[in-house]
């Protein structure tokens, strides 16, 4: 009689390690304490590395931090060295700058790109060969439903969103034969640092929330069952996909509810 399965071990991630950049806030702090409740050894990084450590230190002895900045080559290649080859990579660093695109500046783009999208493919390029050189590993990025679907003010935020998408696709067909899956997770309206200005406006809050099928915003932690999912053996035949945790925003209109 063969073995009988370990359902139970599906989300489990004893024994691997994980490094989340942008654990120092909202859904990379979310992200990585919810990672270690599954058993992971977390390493917290982020540009601002205080805010790292009081993520490690929320968590506990499943935790440590360091300084990670995306903007620096230098600054990840040494995290490459000191991590080495993680068995889970989450990356949620971005910057929008809301203007029309006719109205954007090059140094505008440039800091809308440089992070969003140079960094997350350079931190992708560094870990994706040292993960693919140890034959494991699930990197996983966030996107966003501006991958998907836009609105006046989010043209350079929505191209880079979409980029991730397909750089995470590529990085799947180039490295899955490697035993490295790669997948992204598009949110919707997560109150996070990023989206603070549009909270503090009631108007354009409500109606971002009402957008919802759910009518609210997320909460940071609701991305966390996507993330652990994505990192754990539950999702092992699952690469170069995107799932959206956005309430419904993507697959329903919202602007009118018609008689029935």
């Amino acid at each position: 009689m063969s073995e009988r399965f370990a359902y139970e071990r599906l989300f489990r991630l004893d024994g691997r390690t994980a490094l989340v950049v942008g654990a120092g806030s909202g859904i990379g702090a979310a992200a990585a304490a919810g990672l270690a409740a599954f058993g992971a050894t977390v390493v917290c990084a982020d540009a601002d590395a205080p805010a790292a450590a009081r993520t490690a230190d929320g968590i506990g002895a499943g935790a440590t931090s360091r300084h990670l900045d995306l903007l620096d080559p230098a600054s990840v290649a040494a995290a490459a060295s000191a991590v080495r080859a993680p068995d889970v990579l989450v990356t949620t660093p971005a910057v929008n700058v809301r203007k029309p695109i006719v109205e954007y500046t090059d140094a505008e783009l440039d800091r809308v790109v440089d992070l969003n999208l140079k960094g997350t493919f350079r931190l992708c390029r560094t870990f994706g060969a040292a993960m693919a050189e140890a034959g494991r590993g699930s990197m996983i990025g966030f996107s966003s439903i501006r991958s998907q679907t836009t609105e006046p003010g989010q043209g350079a935020y929505a191209a880079t969103k979409a980029a991730t998408v397909m750089l995470f696709k590529t990085l799947a067909a180039e490295l899955g034969p490697r035993g490295v899956r790669a997948n992204t997770i598009a949110p919707g309206v997560v109150e996070t640092p990023l989206t603070a200005p549009i909270k503090a406006r009631s108007e354009w809050y409500d109606a971002y929330a009402a957008k919802s099928i759910f009518e609210r915003w997320a909460q940071p932690t609701e991305m966390v069952g996507a993330v652990v999912y994505l990192a754990s053996d539950a999702s092992s035949y699952v690469t170069g996909t995107t799932m959206f945790v956005d309430g419904g925003w993507t697959a329903a209109d919202g602007r009118f509810v018609p008689p029935t």
